[in-house]
């Protein structure tokens, strides 16, 4: 008989590990997706993920069967149209990727830019706002480890008329997200990401604005599978479009019930301690934060500067061949930083107690694992 496969550590930006109660409702019976606990199923997703989201009790909610760039094509898809000016705050691999998403939809894609490793300026926006019909920003941007200035941005948006789309990737479920508030009118993530379910679901949530706006398209939105008109017949009307992934549906929504039974603050509070932790313990290698101010640091996707002589692609080989997976920079930043994810599942002391075990072993130095353990003790009062 074949050995168990051996429990592994997975300590990327996404996928994050499925949570317990996740797993299990993986495992529930198949449905079909018209049956009316499905339906009753997704009215309860619907409701958590207002919550989540920080929406109005009117706002549509609903699952897209596909990842969170499904979630980033959705957007463009329905609320774009050929010659629409689009201004995409683009400061990383995946503000890129939807100012190329926008401009296959036939916008004319303006861009408003930072250097790797900073934040988007508002002010920047703010000077090219007019004639702006939408405003694309990445929340927490996964290949630098940024946080953008999405309630500022958001005001000034607000201000100038134009709908506001959000990638909510790995910042949503984990960290302050208030889309009624800002004044977001689209946003996404991936099912994978802070709610540790598997891949394979975008829960997205549409303001009425985005709405009055789908609705005086000149044209049919080309990507006939999210139609936004569809999607809601599906979820509000019971009306059949296409197959959803019941299973998936299951998970997520355990997954999600779990984020609230949790609290959004408890979740929050837990990914900034192990986020220190890890700081103080890899501090004397000369490991140190990639992105230079505080303020701009994301705090679920935690991007280090490696070491001098750094030995990137060996050590992460290393901690592989221990069934430790750690990610290392995207494009520019390959071999410069390492992105810990500190999503969902991922962002609690034991696997990454774990992480430095092995890099005391492969390192050669001693004092990690306790240097991460101590900055994890509650200071004395």
């Amino acid at each position: 008989m074949p050995d168990a496969t051996p429990e592994h550590t997975l300590l990327t930006p996404g996928p994050t590990p499925i949570h317990p109660r996740a797993m299990q409702a993986l495992t529930r019976p198949m449905l079909g997706h018209m049956d009316p606990e499905v339906f009753a199923l997704n009215r309860e997703i619907q409701a958590d993920l207002r919550v989540m989201y920080g929406t109005e009790e009117s706002t549509f909610t609903a699952l897209l069967a596909g990842t969170g760039s499904l979630g980033m094509e959705a957007g463009f898809a329905n609320l774009v149209e050929a010659g629409d000016d689009i201004l995409v705050c683009a400061n990383g691999s995946f503000g890129r990727r939807m100012a190329e998403m926008a401009a296959r939809y036939g916008a004319r894609v303006r861009l408003v830019t930072a250097p790797l490793g900073e934040a988007i300026n508002p002010d920047d926006v703010a000077a090219h706002l007019d004639g702006a019909k939408m405003v694309a920003v990445v929340h927490g941007e996964t290949s630098t480890g940024v946080l953008n200035p999405v309630p500022e941005i958001a005001r000034l948006v607000r201000q100038s008329g134009a709908l506001l789309t959000v990638d909510a990737v790995t910042t949503a479920g984990m960290e302050p997200f208030h889309m009624a508030q800002w004044g977001v009118d689209y946003a996404y993530t991936g099912a994978q990401k802070c709610l540790s379910a598997p891949p394979g679901l975008a829960p997205v949530a549409i303001s009425e604005r985005a709405f009055a706006r789908f609705a005086a398209r000149r044209a049919p939105t080309p990507l006939w599978y999210c139609d936004f008109e569809g999607l809601r017949d599906y979820w509000e009307d019971h009306s059949y479009h296409h197959t959803v992934p019941v299973n998936l549906h299951y998970a997520l929504h355990a997954a999600l019930r779990a984020a609230l039974d949790e609290g959004l603050e408890n979740r929050q509070r837990r990914v900034q301690e192990v986020g220190a932790a890890i700081q103080t313990a890899l501090a004397p290698l000369g490991f140190t934060p990639y992105v230079r101010r505080p303020e701009d640091r994301l705090p679920t996707v935690l991007a280090l500067r490696l070491p001098e002589g750094f030995d990137d692609a060996g050590v992460r080989k290393a901690l592989r061949e221990r069934h430790i997976s750690v990610t290392g920079g995207l494009g520019p930043t390959a071999g410069l930083i390492w992105r810990l994810g500190l999503m969902g599942e991922t962002a609690r002391p034991a696997p990454y107690l774990t992480l430095m075990y092995a890099l005391e072993d492969i390192l050669g130095e001693r004092g990690l694992a306790g240097r991460f353990q101590g900055a994890l003790e509650p200071v004395p009062a």
